[in-house]
């Protein structure tokens, strides 16, 4: 349900979604709200790159900047040329797809879906395009089958296989107690 109110010479939207069990998606929502106002920002101020952000202990505040013509696409006023993504974003991005579908993942799935669930963990390891992070999440499915019963031992799973990621890369290990903060609810003010 979308809806929009003129207030003076501000548009504004007012986005609710729900999820399939009658909640609020609050990302979804996030999302709508934001593409409509990327859309507004365009229009007054044209294609723009944001900066690194300038910090205080307060607030945090990242500036707009128009982008010259030859960083964009050829015959686009907003898509930036960017190089293919390394290993690094690649997997940076891909765990936290891989997290963020974890954490959506029903707390009662059906036969169905944790087959499902299952079977997309393995094509994921034998498509992923790094060749020897396939290779290693391959074998780890392998050692330890995806624990597809509810959406708790499931992302956990996905947080322990990603901390054995982390370990052989010398990062340190994200502790698994804080997956639901971390992927699913958001933090409390007080953590």
């Amino acid at each position: 349900m979308s809806d929009k109110a003129q207030e003076g010479n501000i548009t504004t939207i007012r986005s609710l979604f729900f999820n399939e069990n009658g909640k609020l998606c609050i990302p979804c929502g996030a999302f709508e709200s934001f593409k409509y106002l990327k859309a507004r920002t365009m229009e007054r101020y044209g294609t723009y790159k944001s900066q690194p952000a300038i910090s205080n202990q307060q607030n945090t505040i990242t500036a707009p900047v128009m982008l010259p013509p030859q960083d964009l696409i050829p015959g686009s006023r907003t898509y930036q040329k960017e190089d293919p993504p390394d290993v690094q974003k690649l997997g940076a991005d891909s765990w936290t797809f891989l997290h963020a579908m974890a954490a959506k993942y029903p707390d009662k799935p059906t036969d169905v879906q944790k087959q499902d669930m299952s079977e997309f963990l393995k094509l994921f390891s034998h498509v992923y395009p790094c060749h020897w992070c396939a290779t290693d999440f391959e074998k780890y499915i392998r050692e330890y089958s995806p624990r597809v019963e509810s959406k708790e031992e499931l992302s956990r799973w996905m947080c322990e296989a990603h901390n054995k990621v982390n370990v052989k890369l010398g990062k340190p290990k994200f502790d698994c107690n804080f997956w639901k903060q971390r992927w699913h609810d958001g933090w409390d003010e007080n953590q």
